[in-house]
């Protein structure tokens, strides 16, 4: 135990990246896209543990089966939250094994929600609790009264995502609309946040809510971003499906949420299958609204962005509405066009 040192690992270099990577694979993870941080523990020039992280997430934990119950675990999670603390980030996530939560709740991590495969932890100067708290305050919501809510990215806004949000509107005391605030789509979270606000200012029952670290994140579905289909797919879903159920429906007592139909995207069709079993637990009704169509046409964000890549300007017209057309002719809307053109 004395001769173990945390070692660093430059995840730039392709050999001490492979290395944690074939280390990983005996215990059948994955060494994931997106980790920013590795650190490993060496018995003379053997891996026997590592850890990583990928923003304020916590992953990859692996720890030989010798040196398991040596308290490796506490040295491993002290380096990186270290690291979090150099960074300025003073409230993280661990994914996790469920056989796992006992050992990271003693090292002051709470459990969020446990899948059948894996469970998200959290840590931190604030909790999902604090976090829904502001919401109400800042958002003026009284939780006396029941309320719909949507989940949207809107990469970018369009015609299909107002006819939702209106479709919800007509049949709802109140709806609430979270705009994924994660920066991993072409176009930008402030840029969508912005649009949803102005686009639905009319609709008097709407407001548009920042969907922040809870709902599809890094932290709680970082598939969503990557729109892979691997095997921990249906787990992601499962744990955001759940924490939105658990957590936000019964807090801001959301009895209903609203999701577009989906044909297209098997990410997405997955992540609405889940809601469905999800919310039923917690006794949420989920209704599901065809997709519009225009001209025989059904609109979907995707579609647009490849109309954008070939310029098609009128069909572009007939599928946005006017804030979205507003958006592509300023600066950011034409560095955007640009870039996918």
């Amino acid at each position: 135990m004395d001769e173990l040192q945390i070692e660093i690992i430059d995840i730039n270099n392709e050999e001490e990246r492979n290395e944690v990577k074939t280390f990983l694979n005996t215990f059948n993870l994955n060494y994931e896209k997106g980790i920013d941080y590795t650190v490993v523990l060496r018995e003379k020039d053997d891996i026997v543990a590592t850890a990583s992280k990928s923003k304020n997430i916590l992953k990859g934990f692996a720890i030989n089966e010798k040196l398991q119950g040596e308290g490796i675990t506490s040295m491993l999670v002290s380096s990186l939250l270290d690291r979090l603390f150099y960074e300025e980030i003073y409230h993280s996530f661990i994914f996790t094994k469920p056989q796992n939560i006992d050992i990271f709740s003693s090292l002051g991590f709470k459990p969020l929600y446990k899948a059948k495969k894996a469970a998200l932890l959290e840590n931190g100067i604030y909790d999902i609790h604090d976090h829904i708290k502001k919401l109400i305050k800042n958002h003026n919501i009284d939780i006396t009264k029941s309320r719909s809510a949507l989940v949207m990215n809107c990469n970018p806004f369009t015609k299909g995502h107002r006819y939702l949000i209106e479709e919800a509107s007509k049949v709802s005391n109140e709806v609430l609309v979270f705009i994924v605030e994660e920066d991993k789509s072409v176009f930008p979270f402030e840029s969508r946040y912005n649009m949803v606000k102005e686009g639905t200012f009319d609709l008097e029952n709407v407001k548009v809510i920042r969907g922040g670290e809870y709902i599809i994140s890094l932290a709680t579905f970082p598939t969503y971003f990557l729109k892979e289909e691997d095997d921990i797919l249906k787990t992601y879903t499962d744990i955001d499906a759940g924490i939105f159920a658990k957590y936000f429906c019964k807090e801001l007592n959301i009895d209903r949420r609203f999701v577009g139909e989906e044909p297209y995207c098997n990410v997405t069709r997955t992540y609405n299958d889940s809601l469905i079993k999800q919310l039923k637990r917690f006794n949420i009704d989920l209704t599901i609204i065809p997709r519009k169509s225009i001209q025989g046409e059904v609109i979907s964000a995707s579609k647009v962005r490849t109309l954008i890549k070939h310029k098609d300007i009128n069909k572009l017209e007939t599928f946005l509405p006017k804030v979205t057309l507003e958006f592509l002719q300023t600066k950011i809307g034409k560095e955007i066009v640009e870039d996918i053109t």
